[in-house]
């Protein structure tokens, strides 16, 4: 088996971490404010972790929820534990909009129009720290 890669690498740009797991910001052009909650032991899925910690990693992952909207108010909040590819407990929380590239599908479906634009560094930089910010205010 390959290694992992969410064990090898932070998997984006961390906002909040605490012994169990980490939350990061993905760098992904179309989709602003795209985070994701990553277990820091290698586990497959939610019932490998005992009860206690399934209702830690719930409960950041909605947090990191509360708080892309609060930062960025979308139409709507994808929430997805898929790991078909990475087999390493991780959820991911995208922000959506009537705009996206893809709604109403999938971000990971086809295409529906152009990207309405990404964020330069400069605004990338300010929602990292905005929901940085969110994040130590919420958990």
């Amino acid at each position: 088996m390959p290694a992992c890669e969410l064990c090898a690498q932070a998997g984006g740009d961390v906002l909040w971490r605490d012994a169990k797991c980490r939350v990061v910001l993905v760098a992904d052009p179309d989709y602003a404010g795209f985070c994701r909650v990553i277990w820091s032991t290698h586990v497959k899925e939610m019932t490998d972790l005992a009860a206690a910690d399934q209702a830690h990693c719930m409960r950041v992952v909605l947090a990191v929820e509360r708080a892309v909207r609060n930062v960025l108010a979308p139409h709507k909040i994808n929430l997805a534990a898929f790991g078909n590819v990475t087999p390493h407990l991780h959820w991911h929380v995208i922000p959506r909009n009537a705009d996206d590239a893809h709604f109403p599908n999938p971000i990971w479906g086809e295409r529906q129009r152009p990207a309405p634009g990404g964020l330069d560094q400069a605004a990338r930089g300010q929602t990292r720290d905005a929901l940085a910010a969110e994040l130590a205010n919420l958990l």
